[in-house]
C-alpha cells in the first residue's frame, strides 16, 4: 500500500524535498491544540454531508475544489491528509483522499497511523495556524468515475456479479440503528439490498504503533469471505462515505481492479421512501 499510504518518517523527508500541502481533517479544537508544522485544517472533509443527484454532485466538487485550492493546491504539490489515528476518526483522513481523487488529483497520500504515528516517531507539532497562499485547483472529470449515484447503486442491486459491500458497524448492518450519530438520525434503518457485509475494522490490524491497514493478501483474504476477488466490481457505501473511503483505499491497494463508492451512502438512501431496503434478520453472504 505504499503508494498512497506515506509513513510519518518519509512525510517528515518528502516535506524538505517538494511541494507538499499537509491537510489536518480533525475538528479545529484538536487543530489548535497541536498540529503538524504547516498543516491546512479542513475539517468539512468529515462534516459535509452530501447527496448524489447531479445538483449534489456539483456542490460537492464545486465545494472541495474551492477548499482544496484555498488550501494551496494547484497541482503540482502532493497532497497529505491525516486524522488522529486510522481508526478514531471514521476514515476521515481517507474520505479526504476519496475527494481528491474523484476530483482527478492524483498526487495524493495519507499519513499512515494519522498524527498519533508522526507524534510517536517524536516529530514535531504546532499551535500556529497555517497561512497557505490560495491556487487554482484543477479538476479532471475522469476522476468521477469512482463515483456511484443512488440510481446506479439500485441498479446494482439487480446485477449479478456487482458487489455491493456495506462497510458499516453490526448494528447499523442489521438494522439496529440508522446511524454512527444516534440509532434514529434517518428516517429508515436497514441496509440496500443485496449488499454483502464487510466492516470497515477489518482492513486494519492493531499493532504496537497503532491500527494499520492489514497487507494485500490479508485484505484480499477478508475480502474472500464475502465473494469478492481482484476482478470483481465493487461499488461501496456506509453512512455518509468515510468508512467505505478507508475500505476503498484498502482494495484499491490490495489490487481490487474496479471499486467504486455511493458516496451519498445511508445517509442520502434512507431519506428516499422510493428506494427499497432489506431489514430484519440479516441474510446470508453472496459468494
Amino acid at each position: 500500500m505504499s503508494e498512497v499510504l506515506i509513513s510519518a518518517q518519509d512525510l517528515e523527508a518528502l516535506m524538505t524535498s517538494e511541494p507538499v500541502v499537509v491537510i489536518d481533517t480533525r475538528n479545529p479544537d484538536a487543530y489548535s491544540a497541536g498540529h503538524i508544522p504547516g498543516a491546512v485544517n479542513l475539517h468539512e472533509i468529515f462534516t459535509f454531508l452530501a447527496t448524489s443527484t447531479p445538483e449534489g454532485l456539483a456542490e460537492l466538487k464545486a465545494t472541495f475544489a474551492a477548499a482544496f485550492g484555498k488550501a494551496g493546491l494547484s497541482g503540482k504539490e502532493t497532497a497529505i491528509v491525516y486524522e488522529q489515528s486510522m481508526n478514531s476518526g471514521f476514515g476521515q483522513s481517507c474520505r479526504g483522499y476519496y475527494l481528491l481523487s474523484m476530483l482527478g488529483y492524483a498526487k495524493a497520500k495519507v499519513l499512515h497511523g494519522g498524527l498519533d504515528a508522526w507524534t510517536g516517531a517524536g516529530l514535531p507539532v504546532s499551535a500556529e495556524p497555517a497561512t497557505p497562499t490560495p491556487a487554482d485547483f484543477p479538476i479532471d472529470p475522469a476522476g468521477a468515475a469512482i463515483f456511484v449515484d443512488a440510481q446506479q447503486m439500485l441498479a446494482a442491486s439487480a446485477t449479478p456479479g456487482v458487489a455491493i459491500v456495506d462497510v458499516r458497524d453490526v448494528d447499523e448492518w442489521i438494522g439496529d440503528s440508522s446511524s454512527p450519530y444516534g440509532k434514529d438520525f434517518c428516517p429508515r434503518k436497514g441496509r440496500i439490498p443485496g449488499a454483502r457485509w464487510l466492516e470497515w475494522y477489518r482492513m486494519m490490524k492493531p499493532t504496537a504503533q497503532g491500527p494499520r491497514f492489514k497487507s494485500k493478501d490479508e485484505i484480499l483474504a477478508e475480502c474472500a469471505t464475502v465473494g469478492v476477488t481482484p476482478d470483481t466490481p465493487v461499488y461501496l457505501y456506509c453512512f455518509k462515505g468515510a468508512r467505505a473511503s478507508n475500505t476503498f483505499m484498502a482494495l484499491k491497494n490490495a489490487g481490487v481492479k474496479d471499486v467504486r463508492m455511493y458516496f451519498g451512502s445511508w445517509n442520502e438512501w434512507s431519506r428516499d421512501p422510493s428506494l427499497p431496503i432489506e431489514c430484519g434478520p440479516a441474510v446470508a453472504q453472496a459468494a
